[in-house]
């Protein structure tokens, strides 16, 4: 019998809560864990969905693995409602915080956090994360630099988890190639990661918008009734022949 899946602490609203409840179940399927789906649209929208296995690794081949198996139910749920890019990406190394294992993992890093609700007045938080307490309700955060009377450890509330994430730092990037979870820097020469391990994001994939029937209406003058509609500024404009052609190269 499988394991149940640890549940997020941070939760999509929106458009992105229904990509959510479209992709989840078949990336768990196949052995994975959604990270986070982030919608943006500027300059063009653009359907962000992180992954990763449950040891924290991702490589370009699962990308596409999980590409391939999600990309039928968006296309025939079409939660976004137009067309976009969707990118298919491992968490990266300044990563989301969104379980309490995450914490667990990354215990003794840097991270900012901020809180759904304030608390004690204050809603953001930078500083060095601990391990989750037991019943996993909280986690210790110890803040630098904090004035004269202030406790320097303070426990969170996992349950209004706002958003979090890793600061990018060295001992995170190193750390970070150690367990082959990231790409290797520069001049770096003590990771020697394989070409085929190394996690980097596929480019996105334009996806159109649904095809909607028409509303009758006026002609303008001097122009044939049956020319093309014009497409909205800004949408990419992918043929269905190009999308067979692409559909399965790096997304």
């Amino acid at each position: 019998m499988a394991e149940p899946t640890e549940k997020r602490l941070i939760v999509e609203t929106g458009p992105a809560a229904r990509v959510v409840q479209v992709i989840e179940a078949s990336i768990e399927g196949l052995g994975y864990r959604l990270v986070r789906v982030k919608i943006t649209n500027k300059p063009d929208t653009t359907v962000q969905i992180m992954a990763e296995r449950p040891d924290g690794t991702m490589t370009v081949e699962d990308c596409e693995i999980v590409s391939r198996a999600i990309s039928p139910l968006l296309d025939l749920d079409d939660p976004v409602g137009g067309a976009y890019y969707l990118e298919l990406s491992s968490p990266g190394i300044d990563r989301p915080l969104v379980r309490a294992s995450d914490f667990e993992r990354w215990a003794g890093y840097e991270a900012k956090v901020e809180l759904a609700r304030p608390m004690d007045g204050r809603k953001r938080f930078r500083g060095l994360i601990g391990v989750p307490s037991a019943d996993g309700l909280t986690v210790p955060i110890d803040l630098p630099d904090v004035k004269e009377g202030l406790p320097s450890r303070i426990d969170l509330p996992l349950a209004d988890l706002g958003d979090a994430h890793l600061v990018l730092t060295d001992d995170l990037v190193r750390e970070s190639l150690r367990r082959g979870s990231a790409p290797p820097q520069d001049g770096d020469e003590e990771d020697e990661t394989d070409e085929d391990e190394v996690r980097a994001p596929p480019p996105p994939r334009a996806v159109p918008g649904p095809k909607r029937p028409k509303k009758a209406g006026r002609v303008a003058k001097g122009k044939p009734s049956d020319a093309p509609a014009k497409p909205k500024s800004g949408a990419p404009v992918v043929t269905k022949a190009n999308r067979l052609k692409n559909r399965d190269s790096l997304h």
